[in-house]
């Protein structure tokens, strides 16, 4: 297959920070949807307009998934040296706009600009990069007896990624998906669709084939449910909610397609009674930033805190410290900690939990309703700690997707573990121990698809997944790759 220099009529877009797109990317072309009617994206931080993305319909879906369907064959029989070179031609033009993609996704989602820059933008194009690798690594082949086992692309795949990573997770699943031999169509969240453009608009650059990645923005009951239900996409790949991945993995049964979702999570940090004065200080500062990344705004965030219960007021005096020491303000502002979450639902959303977890006789700590003084303007919400929280109060059971941290206690190492496990998520959890043998020991006992033990950094190349609501299929390195890939056996 040839490459080919696919940004035809490119969209229109003005100047930072008003982003106006009035089309969508089908079969190698931005062309006009069905409707014109458009989704207002709002600035986190001041909540002025900051864009506007194409609301497009269920027929605009069709197209797309048509485009992919057709362009499936040429593009699963290409090169894998060429899959490659195109991912990192892609990356390459996302890296020219590094510093616009960062700017444009604090404001999107409220995370502070430089761990945009950080996360937001570098690991997307830290992916890209660990795509191309295991397209030209490809998957072995094996042999069982008389057959031969080989590894293909899966198909035409609908991706659709959530607001609060929103780049990252479009990668994490675009990425992989064409690297393996897929198609794409790229469905991004509503309240962030905006750094999508900047992607479609790197992948037409860099010169895949018409209809290898398409684009269509609008509302998940719309266009997320049209391309669920597609008879011309083989797979879904979703990051959201739990309660929207149910209705995924309901549509897409119908037409027995396969589903990879990344779901909800509620997860517990388990700080082991071992721990001397110091360590605890040091492993409970941590605890609250691990609480409250992107404002809270993280599947993965460790927002359950277990303690020994005799040490329950020395946690809480640190966790005290640690908050007051935190700076919440606008995402460009230096010295920020924590910007305002993505849009006015998600504030009024974990305003809501914030009333729930004090009527439910959870004792407040640190934070609580209302907005951070002098942060009335732009979605804010005030770092929140509870204490003397119950296993089964409603904010130490479900997601509240903000800066609320709930602190719970133990008396036993088996009483953590049942704690820890008593949720119906499993998608990460952490353990700390001056023991390192004890806490990997526990972490093998957590019901979750990742545990960090003593503070271990996130791995991009490791899986990410979950157990029980917290999802099906894993993500990123290897293991990301192979989600895109069905196995044949071949008689001889």
């Amino acid at each position: 297959m040839t490459l080919h220099s696919a940004n035809r009529h490119a969209p229109r877009r003005s100047a930072a920070p008003g982003l106006q797109h009035d089309r969508i990317y089908i079969d190698g072309t931005w062309t006009e949807p069905e409707s014109a009617a458009s989704i207002e994206v709002t600035d986190s931080t001041d909540e002025r307009t900051l864009g506007r993305a194409p609301a497009a319909s269920a027929a605009d879906a069709e197209r797309a998934a048509s485009a992919a369907r057709r362009a499936f064959d040429a593009w699963a029989g290409t090169a894998a040296a060429e899959r490659a070179l195109l991912l990192r031609s892609a990356a390459a033009h996302l890296a020219a706009r590094r510093g616009e993609l960062a700017d444009l996704i604090s404001r999107e989602t409220g995370m502070p600009r430089p761990q945009s820059l950080a996360v937001q933008v570098d690991l997307p194009l830290s992916n890209l990069d660990e795509a191309a690798r295991r397209a030209t690594g490809g998957a072995a082949e094996e042999r069982i007896g008389r057959s031969l086992i080989v590894r293909e692309p899966v198909g035409a795949v609908g991706c659709i990624t959530p607001w609060n990573f929103p780049l990252h997770q479009s990668v994490a699943k675009a990425a992989f998906a064409l690297a393996a031999g897929c198609t794409v169509v790229l469905k991004p969240s509503e309240i962030a669709p905006l750094d999508a453009f900047v992607l479609t608009e790197a992948i037409a650059e860099a010169g895949f084939p018409p209809g290898v990645f398409n684009l269509v923005t609008g509302t998940g009951t719309e266009v997320g449910e049209a391309l669920a239900t597609s008879p011309d996409l083989d797979m879904i790949s979703f990051t959201g909610s739990t309660a929207a991945g149910k209705r995924v993995a309901e549509l897409a049964a119908r037409t027995v397609k396969r589903v990879a979702l990344e779901l909800g999570g509620k997860s517990a940090n388990i700080v082991l009674d071992d721990l001397d004065d110091a360590r605890l200080e040091l492993v409970i500062t941590d605890a609250v930033r691990r609480a409250y990344g992107n404002s809270g705004q993280t599947c993965t965030a460790l927002t359950r805190l277990l303690v020994p219960e005799h040490r329950l007021r020395q946690v809480e005096a640190i966790v005290t410290e640690a908050v007051a020491a935190l700076v919440v303000g606008d995402p460009f502002d230096e010295g920020v900690d924590l910007g305002p979450l993505a849009s006015a639902a998600q504030r009024d959303r974990v305003q809501e939990w914030i009333r729930i977890g004090s009527a439910e006789g959870a004792r407040l700590v640190v934070g609580g309703l209302g907005a951070p003084t002098g942060r009335e303007r732009g979605f804010y919400v005030r770092p929140t700690v509870f204490s003397d929280v119950r296993p089964d109060m409603a904010i130490a059971q479900e997601e509240i997707f903000g800066p609320v941290l709930s602190i719970l206690t133990y008396r036993t190492e088996d009483e953590a573990v049942a704690i820890a496990n008593g949720v119906r998520y499993g998608l990460s959890g952490a353990v700390s121990s001056l023991d390192p043998g004890r806490a990997e020991r526990v972490a093998r006992r957590l019901r979750t698809g990742q545990v960090d033990v003593n503070g271990a950094p996130f791995n991009p190349r490791a899986p990410l997944g979950g157990y029980k609501e917290s999802g099906i299929g894993r993500e990123y390195g290897r293991y990301g790759f192979e989600e895109f890939l069905e196995i044949k056996s071949i008689q001889r």
